[in-house]
């Protein structure tokens, strides 16, 4: 059986889209390429048909990615307002204990986790860590990095 994918709603549209703009712009511009590609003469030495086959599988592997996930997908609830205890889809502000540094975090699923934009997987040693903790609960949990210990200051939608 195949594991259930945690995603908000947004995340969801944003697959979709992703799958619909894969099976018709790009299935389109990659034939576009192997019909050029074939124009060039003897197949069995024409590196930019091998490269155009090549770039064809790894699109049509990501189409049938996502049709899997979308398989097993389990929509996060919106939260509305302030929030007791950290679950999926809520913000998290918290307080490195070391450095004395805020930062604010949104736990998703891990489809949709991204560092850069403050979206940490609820399957990551902090996700899972803040997971069910309240608002003056102290966490601590290993990162790659090593032990990190937080403070929550705020939960949020």
């Amino acid at each position: 059986m195949s594991k259930t994918i945690k995603i908000t709603d947004d995340g969801l549209k944003k697959l979709q889209q992703e799958l619909e703009t894969l099976k018709t712009e790009g299935r389109a511009d990659i034939a576009e390429k192997i019909k050029v590609a074939r124009g060039y003469g003897d197949l069995s030495e024409n590196s930019e048909y091998d490269e155009a086959k090549n770039e064809q599988a790894k699109l049509e592997a990501r189409i049938l990615e996502i049709e899997a996930m979308l398989k097993n997908v389990e929509i996060i609830e919106d939260i509305k307002g302030k929030a007791k205890t950290v679950v999926i889809g809520c913000k998290v502000k918290v307080l490195d204990m070391e450095f004395g540094d805020e930062d604010e975090y949104r736990v998703v699923g891990s489809t949709e986790a991204d560092s850069r934009c403050g979206k940490i997987s609820d399957e990551s040693p902090m996700g899972k860590a803040l997971l069910g903790k309240n608002i003056g609960d102290e966490v601590i949990f290993e990162a790659p990095a090593g032990e990190f210990k937080v403070k929550i200051l705020e939960i949020s939608k």
